[in-house]
């Protein structure tokens, strides 16, 4: 009697993977792509492509509080802590007293830091410029609303409040605004 044998699966194509995996297949890719400039943009600038991400903010917006930065990356303060003191540290952002509110401090770029802020070539936002060079309006904005919805149901504001589909079925109904 000949012995059984295990039926086995052949493999499927990665064409054939549902979609929300292929959909995250793709995100892994951008954060891994994200990642290895980062790392590049260490070497040649000195900075991680967050660190430059604030150094980007903080030069548009000189005066900004930590606060308003956090909220403008979409992070907890707690976050952006280490960020700024390392950028503190390498002189790149200088910390100060709010003139207004002494309880506040106000972010500003240093001469250094102005330096790295005005680098255009070989850091991740000339990265994304070029890929997104020749894509529609229309599409940049699509893909702008599926990212945040994305953010928004990754990243709840509140880790005691309900996902953010909970959140968005209570606002719809009205009973809850953001």
């Amino acid at each position: 009697m000949p012995k059984p044998t295990a039926e086995r699966e052949e493999p499927k194509d990665l064409a054939d993977l549902p979609d929300v995996l292929q959909f995250m297949q793709l995100l892994w890719a951008v954060v891994h792509g994200l990642e290895r400039v980062s790392k590049r943009m260490t070497s040649e600038f000195g900075v991680t492509g967050p660190q430059r991400l604030v150094l980007r903010v903080v030069g548009l917006f000189p005066g900004l509080s930590a606060g308003d930065l956090a909220t403008v990356l979409h992070v907890h303060p707690s976050t952006l802590t280490g960020v700024l003191q390392r950028l503190v540290a390498q002189r790149l952002i200088a910390r100060s007293d709010d003139p207004a509110d002494r309880r506040r401090a106000v972010l500003r770029l240093t001469k250094r830091g102005v330096r790295v802020n005005s680098a255009r070539h070989g850091t991740v936002e000339a990265a994304i410029a070029v890929a997104l060079d020749g894509i529609s309006d229309r599409d940049r904005m699509a893909t702008k609303r599926v990212l945040e919805r994305l953010a928004a149901h990754l990243e709840p504001l509140d880790p005691a409040a309900p996902p953010a589909s909970a959140r968005a079925r209570v606002a719809q109904k009205g009973a809850l605004h953001d």
